[in-house]
């Protein structure tokens, strides 16, 4: 039997704590905790979309086939109607080419197969049509036709195994089998419909979602599964739809879009439909293409008007990820503190040690280590801060027992602390971000149940106010600038929120919620690409990414805490301070993309 050494080329080695520099998939000992330890690499934990390359044109009910980084589309209409169009495109990934086109312009057709050997079969052209083509790499042949005539067929697998099914011509329950030479009728579906979508993998499975039924004409959730022989329906999508797109296999399928304009995406694991991240352009009659629900691409359809954009879908665990380590703690344990700056050089002000005394001390990090430096003017906690280490602001808060407001404004220049203008409204827990001459001011809490919508901008020099939040809330998760932030969870009159407000420049616009409602997190990075971390209700760990429309999960700090302070980017970030459970902390943890996680194996 072949020892540790010979598979992993590194022997179980046993450490006081844990190697500096492990290799990815080494086991060590760890002698203080007792315990084998591994380290492995960070993936997402769930499903995003991401911006692709857009198309050379915009179209509709097109026909797709392939995966998402070597894909065809193929067909469609373009503007101005009826634009049926014959083209072609092929996506590296990166980017879409022209190629031949199709023998007979067409729309509403549909797609299986892959980028170098493709199928299209229906559609319509001055009426429903049982054209089917077969691509080769490079040209397109005109093989044996449907058996039944229809447009908005939807289907999948590959030249030489798929299935097609639903359409119009009128209502269609009509399956069909293509065996890479002949179409043959198979049993139908139970429900007729078009405007549906579907997935598949070859002729002996499928999957159809979604669509305009008959009788009645109206929208349905309705899903069936082929199991080769019948269909059998199964638990339907939560949002009814048609004119959506979608991909996969029977048992592992996507579904994104919606008439009118929407960008509701649901996941099927093979049993259940589960709503997931949205795509960033709402839009209908769009085409999908992929071979299960961990990688896909959403492409063209109308927004209205037509787009071209084209969107690239990774599931969980498909990419790679950020994740916490743990860092040298700071000097001082502290709560409801203030931090700025970035991962490598940051500061952090104020708060409250475990005697609940209200702190003026501060202490800058190099990416290492923790260093005491002159403190602020005025002791405080549930202040806000902006800028960096030679250069930064802080600004509101609270003291006392009773959390009495200040308005306070102080700079820091590297070395020393000075107290500037004040703001207009006294306020604690509320939320900033910026630099130290142009720095933004929202929400907060004045007193007992005095929740405040009041935004103001700093200018270097003064405060002014402008726009309000859309509603008053506290300890929120903020991270920007005075012309592009965001405002994502805190307090309202309900409790912790998930809501999220964008800002930009002259009027705070609701966006889509956190996945976790919290309050008393950090937050750090910019619109359109933030992070917020930590919080409670209760104490929390969680960790989510903003990238301009959605938020995702990410991978949960090692120590869960709210009122902890935060700097840095989506890729680089620091998170220190806080309250773990029961105690007030100096912890200190680094977020890195890519990311590395330590697991425990066993104990003693």
């Amino acid at each position: 039997m072949a020892e540790y050494k010979e598979i992993h080329g590194t022997k179980i080695r046993n450490y006081t704590t844990n190697p500096d520099n492990p290799i990815t998939g080494e086991v060590w000992y760890n002698d203080t905790d007792n315990v084998l330890k591994f380290q492995y690499p960070a993936t997402n934990l769930t499903g995003s979309w991401s911006s692709g390359g857009n198309v050379n044109t915009a179209r509709v009910n097109a026909g797709a086939a392939g995966t998402k980084s070597a894909a065809l589309v193929f067909g469609g209409n373009s503007l101005p109607p009826p634009g049926h169009v014959a083209d072609t495109e092929s996506y590296n990934g990166t980017s879409w080419t022209e190629v031949n086109d199709l023998t007979s312009s067409r729309r509403a057709l549909g797609g299986s197969g892959s980028q170098t050997a493709a199928l299209g079969f229906g559609g319509y052209i001055t009426g429903s049509v049982a054209v089917t083509e077969t691509w080769n790499g490079t040209n397109w042949t005109e093989v044996n036709d449907l058996n039944t005539a229809r447009q908005l067929i939807v289907g999948g697998g590959t030249t030489t195994s798929t299935l097609g099914f639903s359409g119009w011509n009128p209502y269609q329950a009509v399956t069909e089998s293509w065996n890479g030479t002949n179409w043959t009728e198979v049993n139908d579906l139970n429900e007729a419909r078009y405007y549906a979508a579907g997935a598949g993998s070859d002729n002996t499975e499928g999957l159809c979602f979604g669509g305009v039924d008959q009788p009645g004409g109206s929208k349905v959730a309705n899903t069936e599964s082929f199991n080769g022989t019948n269909w059998t329906e199964v638990n339907n999508l939560n949002t009814t739809r048609q004119a959506l797109g979608g991909f996969g296999s029977a048992t592992s399928a996507l579904a994104f879009g919606n008439e009118p304009s929407s960008a509701i995406t649901e996941l099927w694991n093979g049993t259940n439909w589960t709503e997931v991240a949205d795509l960033a352009t709402a839009r209908f009659e769009l085409a999908g293409t992929g071979p299960s629900n961990s990688g896909g691409l959403a492409i063209s359809g109308s927004a209205p008007p037509y787009t071209t954009a084209t969107e690239e879908w990774s599931g969980a665990g498909t990419l790679p990820a950020g994740a916490w380590t743990t860092a040298n703690s700071m000097n001082v344990s502290r709560q409801d503190n203030t931090g700025f700056g970035i991962y490598t050089a940051a500061l952090t002000v104020f708060g409250r040690n475990p005697g609940s005394t209200d702190l003026s001390s501060a202490e800058t990090y190099n990416g290492t280590n923790w260093t005491a430096i002159n403190s602020a003017n005025t002791g405080r906690k549930l202040a806000a801060g902006a800028g960096t280490t030679t250069a930064g602001l802080a600004f509101a808060g609270a003291v006392g027992p009773a959390h009495g407001s200040r308005d306070d404004t102080e700079s820091y220049n590297g070395t020393n602390w000075t107290e500037l203008n004040d703001m207009n409204e006294a306020r604690g827990y509320l939320g900033g971000c910026g630099t130290s001459t142009a720095a933004l001011a929202a929400g907060g809490i004045k007193g007992p149940g005095d929740r405040r919508d009041e935004t103001e901008i700093w200018n270097g020099t003064n405060w002014t106010e402008v726009n309000d939040l859309n509603g008053s809330k506290y300890s929120t998760g903020t991270f920007g600038t005075t012309t592009a932030a965001i405002v994502a969870g805190g307090t309202t009159s309900t409790g912790a929120t998930a809501q999220t407000e964008s800002w930009n420049g002259t009027n705070w616009t609701e966006v889509n919620d956190l996945g976790t409602a919290r309050r008393y997190m950090a937050g750090c990075g910019t619109q359109p690409a933030g992070l917020v971390f930590g919080g409670s209700g209760p104490a929390t760990g969680a960790t989510e990414l903003w990238d301009g429309t959605n938020w995702s999960e990410q991978n949960d700090l090692n120590t869960a805490r709210d009122r902890l302070a935060g700097a840095g980017t989506t890729t680089n970030a620091v998170g220190f301070g806080g309250s773990p459970v029961g105690s007030v902390g100096a912890n200190t943890e680094e977020w890195t993309v890519p990311g590395t996680i330590v697991k425990t194996i066993s104990t003693d």
